[in-house]
């Protein structure tokens, strides 16, 4: 199984307690700690709250959409958040907890999710003092938008492969 992540802003966890599903509570019946893969780390590397739309052209994805979305870019991923964010993604430390795989399963392929309903005691923790740098190096394209409504709304009724992450926190307008 390939390595299972976590990032928070806190460097101090020692073991990840279950917890309820909060956003998933008609799929996720029973408390659990959640991971990503490392192949959609990047759409974790920002600060908790930062709303953000993220997507990329999987295998049903149609030319049209790919052309449309992705354009000319040559990156894998996109990850759109609000120009707002700009100065706390710059100023954002996080932290990148590295999972032991064994107790998780795999819960949503496309957002790159796992599952463990049992208590997670973190392989290792690396900072990350350069957030976007990092997602930089990830065959990432970052971009800032004024509002991502629009496009939010978009990617959720395209073919690419998509996750509308924290937006609950994102402005409804585009000013």
């Amino acid at each position: 199984m390939e390595k299972l992540y976590h990032i928070s802003e806190d460097p101090r966890i020692k073991i990840f307690e279950p917890r309820p599903a909060s956003f998933y509570p008609k799929h996720v019946l029973r408390h659990a700690v959640f991971a990503i893969s490392g192949q959609l780390l990047h759409n974790y590397l920002l600060p908790r709250n930062c709303p953000r739309v993220t997507f990329y052209a999987g295998p049903d994805t149609t030319e049209k959409d790919r052309i449309r979305f992705m354009g000319n870019s040559t990156a894998t991923y996109v990850v759109a958040v609000e120009s707002a964010w700009l100065r706390h993604i710059q100023q954002a430390i996080i932290y990148c907890y590295e999972f032991p795989p064994d107790t998780f399963s795999l819960f949503d392929q496309c957002a790159g999710y796992y599952v463990s309903l049992v208590p997670v005691t973190p392989v290792s923790v690396r900072p990350i003092y350069n957030v976007m740098a990092e997602m930089l190096q990830q065959n990432v394209e970052l971009r800032f938008m004024p509002s991502l409504t629009g496009l939010a709304d978009a990617v959720k009724y395209s073919t690419l492969n998509f996750s509308l992450i924290r937006m609950q926190y994102a402005k409804t307008g585009g000013t």
